[in-house]
């Protein structure tokens, strides 16, 4: 399939987060880009603000004449859409080109230098920082993220040609379409065993996708079971942080490569996790031939990612976080970060479990890390595209979590008592629609304040 002979591109499922990316991209290099999505969300009222036609009903009368010429129009569908969709289906029988979303992301980088970011956690941030010291230190980029990247207010990065940066998903095997140059995997943990059915077949998965490139092309953050580059804080890794130390809200430390040693780099992302996802982005960066100085210049000015960390409120009184953490590590990661910027504060946690079969699977993981929080409010679990698995509940969870500061909060009641709470920090935390409740959350919390 040759790009430059598609007009039309039309997505079944545009309002997702990597499924956005590519339509801004194809709108951005003069393609008609129109799609459906199941709810109307802020990404999706941002997309329709660009001039991308967007509809919330699953309905092929809905899809504009000029999209059902399959002479000219790429079809680009998410693995999230079910298999009766009635729209995707009407693509499929009427013979157009139906592609999911990671094929097209095959083919747009195919051609290119690419980057790609693969791991459990912290593929968006890695990504998202590396898309930045590339675009900022002048490269020829375009940077598909899986995330809103703070300075560009966007999850597209630059409008180069010849190089590209891309979230290497492990959903659904989708990294094995990519063509990279270098790549890393930030961490191997199980998840998404919906699809895999067990953790080796998880481990096979990254190992197929690691032989992609050679041993002196990927890197790995320390322990991840790959020949690979290391990466690490105070250890023997080839590319380390050490002399960490945090100064008015900064990380600052040196990095040590193979070959020199900077000193005084400064990040202001919190938590360990983000210094590693920090390390692994500079040390591509660094072998794709890009200067050291310029590079540790990138990293002072980036600003996050939209729900990683993420503040909402700092004052004398409370400190309001958001984070998408939906996996037992990342919870504990946000945990560790916390704790390290406000000891001896009292947290108050907010977590919407998502999914059923991954509540299932680790709930006793997610039970271990809730409970080092302060106080905890739960809410119910989010199906995403999933049915209910019977006895899977957020009370099963809750009873789980070995904290007295606990309780199953009802959606429509979070505000209200998340207002009424006692807290110096609140953590808000999950990658279901708890994200579409921040904004409320925060006005209601800056009345507080006031």
């Amino acid at each position: 399939m040759k790009l430059a002979n598609i007009e039309n591109v039309y997505f079944v499922g545009i309002g997702g987060i990597g499924m956005s990316a590519i339509a801004r991209y194809f709108k951005n290099i003069g393609k008609n880009v129109a799609g459906y999505d199941k709810t109307p969300t802020q990404l999706t009222q941002e997309l329709i603000a660009e001039g991308i036609e967007i509809h919330f009903t699953d309905n092929c009368d809905l899809i504009a004449p000029q999209y059902k010429n399959q002479a000219n129009t790429l079809v680009v569908y998410t693995p999230a859409v079910p298999k009766n969709h009635s729209e995707l289906n009407y693509f499929l029988d009427h013979g157009f080109e139906v592609k999911k979303r990671a094929e097209v992301l095959g083919i747009i980088t195919k051609d290119t230098f690419c980057f790609a970011v693969a791991g459990t956690h912290g593929k968006t941030t890695t990504s998202s920082i590396l898309g930045h010291i590339l675009y900022a230190c002048g490269a020829d980029v375009t940077a598909f993220l899986g995330g809103i990247a703070e300075n560009y207010q966007t999850n597209l990065i630059g409008n180069g040609k010849t190089v590209t940066v891309v979230e290497a998903d492990e959903f659904d095997r989708s990294f094995l379409q990519l063509h990279p140059n270098l790549a890393c995997v930030t961490s191997m943990d199980a998840d998404h065993l919906d699809i895999y059915g067990d953790e080796q077949h998880v481990i096979d998965s990254f190992n197929e996708f690691a032989n992609k490139v050679d041993a002196n092309h990927l890197f790995i953050n320390q322990g991840v079971p790959l020949q690979a580059i290391t990466i690490g804080i105070n250890d023997d890794s080839n590319f380390k942080a050490t002399n960490v130390r945090i100064e008015n809200g900064w990380y600052v430390f040196t990095i040590v490569t193979p070959t020199q040693q900077i000193n005084n780099v400064k990040f202001a992302l919190p938590g360990h996790h983000n210094l590693t996802n920090a390390l692994i982005a500079f040390a591509m960066a660094y072998t794709y031939g890009i200067d050291s100085e310029k590079i540790v210049a990138a990293l002072a000015t980036f600003k996050g990612v939209r729900r990683r960390f993420s503040y909402q409120i700092r004052s004398e009184k409370f400190v309001f976080i958001d984070d998408y953490a939906h996996h037992p590590t990342e919870i504990n990661a946000v945990h560790q970060a916390v704790r390290e910027l406000y000891p001896g504060k009292k947290v108050l946690a907010v977590f919407q479990p998502h999914l059923y079969s991954r509540t299932r699977d680790f709930i006793d993981g997610f039970a271990e890390s809730l409970a080092k929080f302060d106080h905890l409010f739960l809410l119910d679990i989010y199906p995403a595209r999933e049915l209910p698995i019977e006895g899977v509940t957020g009370q099963w969870l809750l009873d789980k979590v070995d904290n007295t500061n606990k309780k199953l909060v009802a959606k429509n009641e979070l505000i209200d008592a998340i207002v009424k709470a006692d807290f110096d920090v609140l953590v808000t935390i999950g990658a279901g629609d708890i994200g579409e409740m921040i904004h409320d959350i925060k006005k209601a919390l800056d009345a507080k304040k006031n």
